[in-house]
């Protein structure tokens, strides 16, 4: 049971009835009467209980193990960890996400980081032949995800992801480096990195350029996309009382290299997305892309294990039925 979990634990509540019913049993079987009576009982005071008579209590036990069973089958007992051998046809991508703190602008609603991450959500649903890998940079970079066809671990992992995780700034070389060490080893044709960012490179110890020619090196293309509306943007900033007041800042995207280092990966693309939709036609550019068969090991986070308690409750109720009818006939 170390492996188990329960969909819905709640129900184990309703476990508490069988305690209280085999009370309730007791003090009725205590306090029932003959249905005849007699003024004197010693005729009868060396006579012995009969097995039948012994037995017949075990017709509660078997109706409370139905209950019991029932009531965790209905709580759905779910394994944690299952392996599925299975093949795909998919593309491998990695999203190499900027988390850094201009990302919290809100040109974008309600700010870049938080529409990013829910056009990314869209595309990892529709994608679910794809094994994807979830990067995150600001300053610095760290791998949220390895390449993974289990898309509900992936979808936690992007929901989990805020700024400030990281040290501030934008490292877009080791962003870029970290995602293409997730993707080079990958047996996939075709094989996709997309980074998004609202800044310009100024931290990190590898140079942007020279990231993307690595990239290229193994054969990985590469889309690059610059976040924020063209102009001003409305940023939050705190004062020392704790309030929040908005304060419009320049966006500033080195548009120049994100397109460089598009185009030194073979089909590789620069978008400027300035709202929802651009992010989109991205995604419908990678639909286009060949697909190749990956054989992956699956490992499903929950699969029902209820069936066994609903076979042990209709097989109590059975057995107690039968007794019922046939060896404690009335």
């Amino acid at each position: 049971m170390s492996n188990i979990t329960f969909a819905h634990p709640w129900i184990l509540l309703l476990l508490v009835l069988i305690p209280m019913l085999a009370a309730w049993y007791i003090f009725k079987y205590r306090k029932q009467h003959a249905a005849l009576q007699f003024s004197n009982l010693k005729l009868f005071q060396n006579a012995k209980k009969t097995f039948r008579q012994r037995f017949y209590p075990a017709l509660f036990a078997l109706r409370m193990v139905a209950l019991a069973a029932a009531i965790v089958a209905l709580a759905r007992p779910q394994s944690m960890l299952s392996r599925q051998e299975m093949k795909v046809e998919g593309i491998d991508i990695v999203l190499a996400m900027d988390v850094s703190g201009s990302m919290l602008a809100e040109d974008f609603r309600p700010n870049r980081l938080e529409a990013a991450k829910s056009v990314a959500k869209d595309f990892i649903d529709g994608r679910r032949n794809d094994r994807i890998g979830l990067v995150e940079f600001a300053g610095e970079a760290f791998t949220q995800t390895p390449l993974t066809i289990d898309h509900q671990i992936l979808l936690r992992q992007l929901s989990s992801m805020k700024s400030g995780d990281l040290k501030d700034g934008t490292a877009l070389g080791d962003g870029l480096a970290t995602a293409i060490n997730r993707i080079k080893d990958s047996e996939a044709k075709s094989k996709v990195i997309i980074l998004l960012t609202d800044g310009m490179n100024n931290l990190g110890s590898v140079d942007p350029q020279h990231a993307a020619e690595i990239a290229a090196l193994y054969d990985i293309r590469l889309y690059t996309i610059g976040v924020g509306t063209r102009g001003n943007a409305p940023y939050p900033m705190r004062d020392q009382f704790g309030r929040i007041h908005y304060q419009n800042i320049p966006v500033e995207i080195d548009e120049p290299l994100m397109t460089e280092m598009a185009n030194t990966t073979k089909d590789g693309r620069y978008f400027r997305a300035t709202n929802k939709k651009s992010l989109k036609e991205i995604f419908a550019q990678i639909d286009k892309m060949e697909r190749t068969k990956v054989d992956v090991t699956q490992y499903s986070q929950h699969r029902d294990e209820y069936w066994p308690w609903l076979i042990i409750s209709l097989a109590a109720l059975a057995i107690e039925e039968l007794l019922r009818l046939l060896y404690f006939k009335k």
